[in-house]
């Protein structure tokens, strides 16, 4: 899977900062010896993945885990109501 920093790049990013948030951005790329715009895409591309971790992955507890394997051990077929939220769903979800 190529990464921000491996792929053809084609898009523009754009965005303001103060003076102060500028110089300590490049302090940083300066000690990692990237340029500002790897530094600054690498480290943006780890948060946003974190980020999208975070919100899209189910972290269960024990007794939540237990709960969720007795409920599909005991579902039942789909009934109309249940088949219409799962199409309306995958309509949110494939048109992202």
């Amino acid at each position: 899977m190529a990464t921000a920093n491996t792929s053809r790049r084609s898009a523009r990013l754009e965005t303001r900062i103060t003076p102060e948030l500028k110089e300590l951005i490049e302090r940083a790329a300066a000690y990692t010896g990237r340029s500002v715009s790897d530094f600054v895409i690498a480290q943006v591309e780890v948060a946003a993945k974190q980020v999208i971790d975070e919100h899209e992955r189910l972290h269960l507890d024990q007794v939540q885990s237990r709960a969720l394997v007795d409920a599909l051990l005991a579902a039942k077929k789909p009934n109309k109501h249940l088949k219409r939220a799962m199409d309306e769903y995958r309509q949110q979800v494939d048109s992202r």
